[in-house]
């Protein structure tokens, strides 16, 4: 059954609507676990992995917009204007550099990469927030254990990701643009 333009377009929103709650749900539930490390304000990034599957499975726009989607409902519910703040910045350089990887440099990055690039994007964004936020640039000398936690959870998020993306390629219910694996 070939569907109008309209269908494809609400088909679209519709999916992303259910990745954007999807990704709100992760991230509520990752508040929950007592994620015990010695880097304060190091997170999983569990949402990370439906901003990943998004941007590989339907590009930057709606990628983009499932970011923003996610952010703002994720500070209403869990954070104040600060965390909401951290969240844009760090969200925005994620998005960025993992979008020009994904769509001009995909042959030459894993899922894996991206995802470890756009964790350590992230922490360099919360970063400036916290910078600007406090006044100071001082917070920087946190960047080193921000790092290997942007690697860490990079890896996580990318291999989740790459799972993810794989099993929705064999449902068959939309074209992947870069299958990897």
């Amino acid at each position: 059954m070939l569907l109008s333009p309209d269908q494809v377009q609400l088909r679209r929103l519709i999916i992303i609507s259910i990745l954007a709650s999807l990704a709100v749900v992760l991230g509520i539930v990752e508040a929950l676990i007592p994620f015990t490390v010695t880097i304060p304000g190091a997170k999983l990034g569990l949402g990370n992995i439906v901003v990943l599957t998004a941007l590989v499975c339907f590009g930057g726009r709606d990628a983009l917009l499932l970011i923003c989607i996610k952010t703002l409902l994720t500070s209403f519910i869990l954070g104040s204007f600060s965390t909401f703040l951290f969240s844009v910045l760090g969200a925005l350089s994620s998005f960025l550099l993992m979008y020009v990887m994904v769509r001009f440099c995909s042959k030459l990055f894993s899922f894996m990469m991206i995802s470890v690039a756009g964790g350590i994007a992230h922490n360099l964004g919360q970063l400036l927030a916290a910078s600007i936020v406090l006044g100071t640039s001082k917070i920087f000398y946190y960047l080193p254990f921000l790092l290997l936690a942007g690697v860490a959870t990079g890896l996580f998020v990318g291999a989740a990701s790459n799972h993810l993306i794989q099993s929705l390629n064999r449902l068959q219910l939309f074209a992947v643009r870069n299958p990897q694996g």
